[in-house]
């Protein structure tokens, strides 16, 4: 026994020295975070450990036990935060870049059961009808319950044209739903543009990918040259986010140069920082600076900034960025909430810790976290005053909490023993409509407010 508690220590001391020096630990760093470890609970994690080796019905591997331990440690922190074995470190890697094999989902974990977050437009999970919310249940005939998310995921995952059948509990429905879906290469296409109708672009931003801001940038070539633009609105409902400095980018086309984009705030110096309008934060040290090739009209084109309970992370700092410099109209419903940073620590096998290590706030100092951002002009999804009850940040378990407005509770959210408020199961869901087409009543209001006139639906009013 002995001989175990002490490889034990030896293993557990080379994995929190890994993760202190991934985190550029100084010396003036908070002590709580260089304490020794704690002796007692290390002796229960040993004693158990030997035991599950001694006793449990069939032999299990070290690297099994511990690999488990590791992500059920960082899996019980938030639901952001996870272990990266060296499959799902490499599709992080390749998911960062717009490409992966797969269904199309953005989901968590939530009472043991895959959570849909937000299906991704034009995949076979949005084709078939999933929907933010749901409930996956069994992965073809395997129960999801007692998976961690990365296994979950890896099932999802696959080679193109291979199916695969999701059994899903969906809130009003009598039985479970049983989809049948056929993998595809999910090649996101993050920016979309068009003229919506003379004089007024749309721009629209599915995801935040390496190549976004470069790509922005290009459309808003586009749309110039396609003639005189009056207003421009940046759709950004059901964007799940992405990556930091894309974001910066993005806000960064429309803002002044050194203009404050967003902040963080954390235990660390290193989670501790601006990011500016400004090459050094958004280029990264790679390539020349898009920026340049903005088009000096739309630098002051009148924009409305549309979003709703699926816009998050990314997407909210983008809103937030551009609603507290007064550079556009926020309009639609409030977002997802999401406002914590997670940062990828590489370990030496090839594996990586994704870990809550910030949460970010806009330049005013607003923390996005379990909050969202609250529109500027609130409208629906439909005319009858109709949306679709979105999950948000608020309503996933362990979800980390807004240090700077804790007592908020968004309209529809879950109270804290798990209800719902009365009248939001009576919220219709409206129809399915594309996003940036003719059935697009939010569309329409931020064309008509460019357009100086009345907004249909204001329910702040």
């Amino acid at each position: 026994m002995g001989n175990k508690l002490q490889k034990l220590g030896l293993i557990m001391t080379g994995v929190f020295a890994g993760v202190l020096i991934s985190l550029n630990f100084s010396a003036s760093a908070d002590k709580n975070a260089m304490a020794p470890l704690p002796v007692e609970e290390l002796r229960a994690f040993a004693d158990v450990f030997n035991a599950v080796k001694q006793g449990y019905v069939e032999p299990v591997e070290d690297a099994k036990l511990i690999n488990h331990a590791i992500s059920g440690m960082l899996s019980g922190l938030d639901p952001h935060s996870a272990y990266l074995d060296s499959e799902a470190f490499r599709e992080l890697q390749v998911g960062t870049q717009g490409e992966f094999g797969g269904l199309g989902i953005e989901v968590g974990m939530e009472d043991g059961f895959v959570k849909v977050i937000s299906p991704i437009e034009d995949t076979p999970a949005f084709r078939a009808g999933v929907k933010a919310g749901d409930l996956i249940v069994k992965l073809d005939e395997t129960p999801v319950k007692g998976m961690n998310l990365n296994d979950a995921v890896k099932r999802m995952r696959g080679k193109p044209n291979t199916q695969i059948t999701l059994t899903v509990v969906r809130k009003g429905e009598s039985r479970p739903l049983v989809l049948t879906l056929t993998r595809e290469i999910i090649k996101v296409q993050s920016v979309k543009s068009k003229v919506y109708e003379p004089g007024y672009g749309y721009l629209r931003v599915a995801q935040f990918q390496e190549n976004t801001a470069p790509s922005l940038v290009e459309h808003l070539g586009k749309l110039t040259k396609e003639g005189e633009l009056r207003g421009l609105v940046l759709d950004l409902r059901n964007d799940p986010g992405g990556l930091l400095h894309g974001a910066v980018g993005v806000a960064a086309a429309f803002l002044p140069p050194g203009t404050l984009v967003v902040s963080t705030d954390g235990r660390t110096e290193d989670a501790r920082r601006e990011y500016r309008a400004t090459p050094e934060d958004y280029l990264r040290g790679r390539g020349d600076d898009f920026l340049k090739d903005v088009p000096a009209a739309v630098r002051d084109l009148p924009m409305v900034v549309l979003v709703n309970g699926g816009s998050a992370s990314a997407s909210e700092i983008v809103a937030g960025a551009l609603q507290d410099h007064k550079r556009a109209v926020v309009m639609g419903t409030q977002t997802f909430g999401k406002g914590s940073v997670q940062t990828i620590m590489p370990l030496n096998n090839n594996t990586a810790i994704k870990l809550t290590t910030a949460r970010y706030y806009t330049p005013s100092g607003r923390s996005i976290q379990a909050k969202g951002i609250e529109p500027d002009i609130v409208v629906e999804e439909s005319a009858n005053g109709g949306s679709v009850r979105r999950l948000r940040e608020a309503d996933l378990a362990h979800h980390l909490g807004n240090d700077r407005d804790p007592e908020k509770i968004l309209e529809g959210e879950a109270r804290p023993d798990g209800s719902l408020p009365v009248g939001d199961d009576e919220i219709p869901e409206t129809p399915r409509f594309e996003l940036g087409g003719k059935d697009d009543y939010q569309l329409v209001q931020a064309v008509n407010l460019l357009k100086g006139l009345q907004i249909v639906q204001n329910r702040k009013q």
